[in-house]
C-alpha cells in the first residue's frame, strides 16, 4: 500500500522536481517545451536512436523511486515518423528486479524470468489514410509512429503484469527511463483508476466512485476545448485487460471508437489478441521457472 504521501496520486515530474534535474538525469537531446495545445510545459526527448537521449527518474541507478501506486499514468505523445523507447524496473515482494520495456521498434513481445518486453503500436488520428488503411488490415502494424499520432494517456496495471506474466507480486516501482523519441507531458502513479474523459460533474452524477472509477486529476488532464469530448481528441490505453487471464502480446488502442467510449464513462478496455505458438510456450515456460514450486531447495 502507497505511503500517505503518495495517496489518493503522485504527480511524479512535480513531486521530483524534474525541471530542476537534481533528482533526475538527462542524456543527450532533452528539452522543455511549451506546447501550445497542452497549454504547458512537455519534455521533448529526441535522437538518432531510441538509446541516444533518454530522461531519467531517479538521477542514479543505485537509488528507487519507492512509488507503490499499482497504476503508472504516461503521458505522452511519440515523435512522429521515428521510434521510441520506454523501460520501467519495478520490484517484486521477493526483492527481485524486472525490466518492463514497450516500443514501436520491438517486433514481437519477447519475456525472460526478469524482462518483458512488448511491441507498442501506435495508431493513427480518426479518419487519417493510415486509421482507413489499419482498418482493412488483419491487424495494425508495429513500426515508426504516424505523422498525425496524438497525445496519448497510457495506464499499466504494474501488478496485474507482473502477475499475469510472471506469477509475481508487485511491490514497488525503482526506476522509469524515457529514451527518445517521445514528447512527455507527465508521470503519475496510483492506486486510483482515473477515466480522463470523465469530467467531475459526470462522475458525480453516475456515482463512478463506487464503481472503482475517478475523474483525471485537473493537474494531470489533457485540456478539452468546451464542446468537444476528450475522447475524439485524444487516446487512452489501458493494459493489460482487468480481469484478464489471457496474456496480451503487444500495446495498442483499443478497437473500439471514440464515439463508443465516450458514451460510456467507463473506458472500454483493449480486447484480447491472439498468441502464437511461441509466445504461449514461452510464458509457459517462464511461469515454470519463477514458480516458487519450481524451485528446488539447496542441499
Amino acid at each position: 500500500v502507497p505511503a500517505a504521501w503518495q495517496r489518493p496520486y503522485l504527480n511524479v515530474f512535480k513531486h521530483f522536481r524534474v525541471e530542476e534535474w537534481k533528482r533526475s538525469a538527462r542524456e543527450g537531446d532533452v528539452a522543455a517545451l511549451t506546447d501550445a495545445r497542452l497549454k504547458g510545459t512537455v519534455y521533448r526527448i529526441r535522437g538518432s536512436g531510441p538509446a541516444s537521449s533518454y530522461l531519467q527518474l531517479p538521477r542514479t541507478g543505485t537509488q528507487s523511486l519507492g512509488l507503490a501506486g499499482r497504476y503508472l499514468y504516461l503521458l505522452f505523445r511519440p515523435v512522429p515518423r521515428k521510434h521510441f523507447l520506454v523501460h520501467l524496473d519495478v520490484a517484486t515482494e521477493e526483492n527481485q528486479v524486472v525490466r518492463i520495456s514497450f516500443s514501436n521498434l520491438f517486433k514481437e513481445f519477447k519475456a525472460t524470468a526478469t524482462w518483458l518486453q512488448f511491441p507498442f503500436v501506435c495508431g493513427a488520428a480518426e479518419g487519417s489514410l493510415r486509421h482507413r488503411e489499419a482498418g482493412t488490415s488483419r491487424r495494425d502494424p508495429v513500426g515508426a509512429a504516424p505523422p498525425d499520432g496524438r497525445w496519448t494517456c497510457l495506464v499499466l496495471d504494474l501488478r496485474a503484469i507482473l502477475s499475469l506474466y510472471l506469477s509475481r507480486r508487485y511491490s514497488h516501482l525503482k526506476s522509469v527511463k524515457l529514451c527518445s523519441n517521445l514528447l512527455v507531458k507527465n508521470l503519475c502513479t496510483s492506486d486510483l483508476v482515473f477515466d480522463p474523459g470523465v469530467t467531475f460533474s459526470e462522475a458525480r452524477r453516475a456515482d463512478l466512485a463506487c464503481r472503482g472509477v475517478f475523474p483525471m486529476p485537473r493537474e494531470m488532464a489533457f485540456p478539452v476545448p468546451k464542446g468537444e469530448k476528450w475522447h475524439d481528441l485524444y487516446d487512452y490505453i489501458r493494459f493489460p485487460s482487468e480481469g484478464s487471464r489471457l496474456p496480451y502480446d503487444s500495446i495498442q488502442k483499443s478497437r473500439v471508437g471514440p464515439a463508443a467510449v465516450s458514451e460510456d464513462p467507463v473506458c472500454q478496455l483493449p480486447q484480447p489478441v491472439t498468441l502464437t505458438k511461441a509466445v504461449r510456450d514461452r510464458l509457459s515456460l517462464i511461469h515454470q521457472i519463477t514458480s516458487p514450486k519450481a524451485v528446488s531447495a539447496p542441499w
